[in-house]
């Protein structure tokens, strides 16, 4: 005798049963089983709940990969302008419900684990949090590309692939106590390591200048490996990117230094490069001017402006002149939103290479520039404000600091034309605050850099008109 329907699985029968079609579920348990046994190299007998989780993850992302291509294919054939938000923290959270929800995968994959007797919220709570972000602002961020996917936008997100996102919490008797967020110790199914785009970044070293202009020497480099996460829209089929960069010592990092004898010790040296990556700062609304902090900044800034670079002198209708590629349509192809000062290094950044690589003169370049580049201000606590002090600038990154002098000198000429003999007005709106440390204020190098300049919400935009 059938023991009676319980309320459980009366819902399961109104919610799943009367959506899922039959043969979707029939192929939904097919991948699930083939994904368990070729991709897990488990069965049934020996599985546990994660190896089930991270089949149910494949299986759903297997839905993704076809709509990934074909979003990025389409924006290959039509070449439009594209939004790259550059953000230090990105609050993903968990993707495996988001991605069925948004692909209308979810009563198909309720069923299937049901008539295989595994319980989908179970398999949910396994999934690790992407807990790359602080709170508001990269929830903010993570938001922004779950919108710009669901309106069809030709959108990218880039961050750091940290190691260690924001800190597990524990109460213990009755006091928070902090823990390590190793986030990455059971892999990621969500992610596709790309290192043929790896890309070379700098630090340290020396400027020379001579009569074909500036030359960066002698620098320390740092590999930026790129991780790419797919970001599905609502529905539509599209399906965008978020890259995130780890932090890799190339080969030959320190070896050069040392005889056969520092061998071990120059392998073990290589933690100093890959730290770049390793952990997330736990704050987002005060300044800690770490030298850390700083690499972690100019890092993932130029691992980014390099590929955006790229992608758009490879674009179908970009200009692929092999003698000089023109800039002048790069405002019309390339949108780059500064999300809060801490990728603030775009900007001297993207003008070294147009000036010192592509040889572009002064004022083209900063009109480029300009053009390109929008900020949005998430506070104006003093607390919160970066000001980097150029001694760290002058060490770490020694031609941005030169560049940063020269945008803040074209600057201050401009506004003393406008206010003459307003010495405090100049003291005031300078990047360059003197004072016992000499420091770079970032939230006004981003005004004085972008078009565009926005608060978090329309009164914190005003407040920014008002006071800052």
């Amino acid at each position: 005798m059938s023991r009676p329907m319980s309320d459980e699985d009366r819902r399961r029968q109104i919610s799943v049963r009367g959506l899922a079609g039959a043969e979707n579920v029939a192929e939904l348990k097919r991948n699930f089983n083939r994904h368990l046994h070729f991709t897990l190299v488990k069965d049934r007998n020996v599985a546990t709940a994660r190896d089930y989780y991270f089949a149910l993850a494949h299986t759903v992302r297997d839905h993704l990969v076809g709509r990934w291509l074909r979003t990025q294919q389409y924006y290959y054939e039509k070449d439009p302008k594209r939004i790259y938000y550059l953000s230090l923290e990105f609050y993903m959270g968990r993707t495996l419900t988001n991605t069925m929800v948004n692909l209308a995968l979810q009563s198909g994959c309720d069923e299937m684990l049901y008539q295989l007797g595994l319980d989908m919220e179970e398999l949910q709570e396994i999934e690790e949090d992407a807990g790359l972000g602080n709170g508001g602002l990269g929830r903010l961020a993570a938001c922004f590309l779950d919108s710009m996917a669901t309106l069809g936008l030709a959108a990218y997100g880039y961050g750091i692939r940290y190691e260690f996102g924001i800190f597990n919490q524990r109460i213990a008797g009755g006091w928070q106590v902090e823990e390590a967020d190793d986030w990455l110790r059971y892999g990621n199914p969500w992610e596709k390591a790309r290192p043929e785009y790896t890309i070379p970044v700098r630090f340290y070293g020396r400027v020379e200048h001579g009569p074909g202009g500036a030359r960066w020497l002698d620098t320390q480099v740092v590999l930026a490996v790129p991780y790419d996460t797919p970001v599905p829209g609502y529905r539509n089929n599209t399906v965008n990117t978020l890259r995130l960069w780890s932090a890799r010592a190339p080969n030959d990092f320190n070896l050069k230094d040392f005889n056969v004898g520092g061998y071990v010790q120059a392998v073990l040296d290589r933690n100093l490069a890959e730290n770049i990556s390793r952990v997330l700062y736990p704050n987002d609304n005060f300044f800690e001017g770490k030298e850390l902090r700083l690499k972690q900044e100019y890092f993932v800034v130029a691992a980014t402006l390099h590929d955006i670079i790229r992608r758009f002198k490879s674009a179908k209708f970009g200009s692929r002149d092999p003698v000089r590629t023109s800039f002048e349509t790069f405002p019309d192809k390339v949108a780059i939103q500064l999300n809060d000062t801490h990728p603030s290094l775009a900007i001297p950044e993207l003008m070294r290479i147009l000036v010192d690589e592509e040889r572009l003169g002064w004022d083209e370049a900063w009109n480029i520039t300009v053009r390109t580049c929008a900020y949005t201000n998430h506070t104006v606590l003093p607390e919160a404000l970066e000001r980097w002090p150029v001694h760290l600038l002058e060490s770490l990154l020694p031609r941005h600091l030169q560049l940063i002098y020269e945008i803040n000198q074209r600057f201050l000429d401009r506004v003393y034309a406008s206010f003459p003999g307003d010495h405090d007005r100049l003291r005031r709106m300078s990047l360059v605050e003197e004072g016992a440390v000499k420091r770079i204020n970032m939230a006004h190098l981003c005004i004085v850099g972008s078009h565009a300049v926005n608060g978090v919400a329309a009164i914190h935009s005003q407040i920014l008109k008002d006071s800052v």
